[in-house]
């Protein structure tokens, strides 16, 4: 069975809280072909997990940008409805290009990137190859600009539940999916309304009610917190609750937004997030909600359990950056795949036990 092999495999006994595998990078952008000849592909990061007949899957983000030229900035747009490609001349004093991600032309913001997702499969949970299935891409004008970022939850019905972040020309909003083979899909279109990210579905439901965490943006009040969420179908959501909130002067300063799907412990939900400060500078720790009541925050990581050391997490196409989506439990051993640099996946483990400690020797603030 895959679940006891990955698990002879786990190395977290020697004291390192969370211990990087040796394989990383697990997955690079010379192991994708890109969707369209005239695109390369710049990142396969940020995926979802989950275990299907007994090997581990990876839906990966793989975000491609137009080919470029000397002395000129090409990137996607979508004009009239369609996908275009505009090209600018590389000194132009309108084009600001000091975000990597996100270009601004003229006043108007545009992405560097679009992004599809694709599935990756595992025997042991470190080495990948792509799998037999289909590119997951945009569906209308509210994805117009590609999905990211995907978590993925198996539902206690058997389905599987992928949310994930829509991309389109009017921002940026969270997209979902169901499908029980992962061949057919039912699309339900966005799910969280503009500005909102990082979705992580609970595995159960709690008083009858399908639970969320997702990351709506503060503009002038407020800011990039988590909010818990409830819905009674996964298609209409309510009494939204900000349960934890960036900390100023802390690592987790600037955003925060929830991993994976939560994961039931006897001490309650655990949940991984990450967090970012003024900076740009992405790192993971955890939160500890009440298992009936996940309003409750009961700990709160006070240092960060993770963040970028490797050169493959300092540098690439953003710096510094580990951000994860999707993690693998096995027994006590947890596999959490992320994303660095904004360019490869890698993966790592962690004793859900010893994390759990940390917990408790740290604060709900």
């Amino acid at each position: 069975m895959m679940r006891q092999r990955a698990k002879a495999n786990m190395s977290d006994s020697d004291g390192i809280l969370v211990s990087r595998f040796a394989e990383n990078p697990l997955i690079s952008p010379g192991d994708v072909m890109p969707s369209r000849p005239d695109h390369k592909v710049v990142g396969v990061f940020n995926p979802g997990a989950f275990i299907l007949d007994d090997r581990i899957f990876l839906l990966v983000r793989v975000a491609e940008c137009p080919l470029q030229k000397p002395g000129k900035v090409r990137f996607p747009a979508i004009v009239d409805g369609h996908y275009t490609i505009l090209e600018v001349e590389a000194q132009d004093p309108d084009l600001d290009v000091s975000d990597p991600r996100e270009f601004r032309y003229k006043g108007v913001g545009y992405i560097s990137s679009i992004s599809h997702l694709r599935l990756f499969v595992s025997d042991d949970g470190r080495k990948f190859g792509q799998a037999d299935a289909e590119i997951l891409r945009g569906i209308g004008p509210r994805e117009s600009y590609g999905i990211e970022d995907a978590r993925v939850t198996q539902l206690e019905d058997g389905r599987f539940m992928i949310t994930y972040t829509a991309v389109s020309a009017c921002g940026y909003g969270i997209g979902a999916r169901l499908t029980s083979d992962w061949r057919t899909f039912g699309h339900l279109d966005l799910i969280f309304t503009i500005p909102n990210k990082d979705c992580a579905i609970f595995p159960g439901k709690l008083d009858e009610m399908f639970c969320a965490l997702n990351r709506p943006s503060g503009v002038i009040v407020g800011g990039h917190d988590i909010w818990l969420s409830r819905s009674p179908d996964l298609r209409h959501w309510g009494n939204h609750r900000c349960i934890a909130r960036v900390r100023p002067g802390n690592w987790d300063s600037s955003r925060i937004g929830a991993n994976g799907p939560p994961i039931l412990t006897d001490e309650g939900w655990l949940v991984l997030y990450h967090g970012a400060d003024e900076t740009n500078h992405y790192r993971l720790g955890a939160i500890m909600l009440d298992a009936s009541n996940p309003e409750v925050v009961l700990a709160r990581t006070n240092e960060p359990l993770f963040e970028p050391e490797k050169t493959y997490e300092t540098d690439g196409f953003l710096k510094n950056v580990v951000f994860s989506n999707g993690h693998i439990r096995l027994g006590d051993s947890l596999f959490i795949y992320y994303g660095a640099g904004d360019s490869v996946t890698c993966g790592a483990s962690v004793s859900i036990a010893g994390l759990i400690k940390r917990l408790e020797k740290s604060s709900c603030a």
